[in-house]
């Protein structure tokens, strides 16, 4: 999918309390982009990650996918886009520690109603070298398979974009860096666009296209 916003501007407060987030920010992510967004604590490079994957309003502006604006759609519509379209990895994994791995990752499906593919389920999971702690419940999964859980999780409803925020924030840097191969297997292996935000410059040098963002204003790097 093409995405492209216009003018993205995110304003949190009133007054003089107000802050600026996101400045009028415009880019464009073509099919089977790895884009990498970088910027230190406060810089806004969340909340447009946020912006761009429907999980936030913007204040002004707009974020198409294929020439149609997500905005201007119901709550409704935006929720059965986000889940059949996108795929999200967080720092903190988010999975429910009462289910096992495999209820984790199948849970986007469960939530629609809708039978997981068994042999697509396999695919993802062997790739992620976790076929083995599938019954395993997150306590008894170390740091990396709980973000391989998080990863395969994200996967399981084929969608075509994966956004993932700081996915090694939470990791030593020998899980983080088997991560961040395995992320980059799966956007050069299965298609899929990948925007990752990081704080870390190494991460950001393995992405496509690379971009840095400054008190809410967003510039491509060029290399």
């Amino acid at each position: 999918m093409f995405i492209e916003t216009k003018n993205l501007l995110k304003v949190y407060g009133v007054g003089e309390n107000e802050v600026v987030a996101l400045n009028k920010v415009n880019i464009k992510v073509e099919s089977g982009d790895f884009i990498s967004i970088m910027g230190p604590s406060g810089s806004g490079k969340s909340t447009l990650l946020h912006l761009l994957s429907g999980l936030d309003m913007p204040t002004s502006g707009s974020v198409f996918y294929d020439g149609e604006d997500i905005y201007n759609t119901s709550d409704k519509e935006l929720s059965r886009f986000r889940r059949e379209k996108i795929g999200f990895v967080f720092q903190k994994f988010n999975l429910i520690p009462v289910l096992t791995a495999r209820e984790n990752i199948i849970m986007p499906l469960l939530l629609d109603k809708k039978e997981p593919d068994e042999i697509y389920l396999k695919q993802i999971t062997d790739l992620l070298g976790i076929s083995e702690r599938l019954s395993h419940l997150q306590s008894e999964l170390s740091g990396g398979q709980q973000q391989r859980v998080a990863i395969a999780r994200a996967l399981i409803s084929k969608p075509d974009i994966i956004f993932a925020d700081e996915p090694t924030g939470n990791l030593d840097s020998k899980s983080g860096s088997e991560v961040m191969e395995l992320l980059c297997s799966i956007w050069r292996d299965m298609g899929k666009t990948l925007i990752i935000i990081t704080h870390d410059n190494r991460i950001a040098k393995m992405a496509k296209r690379q971009f840095v963002i400054v008190d809410g204003v967003l510039s491509e790097v060029t290399v």
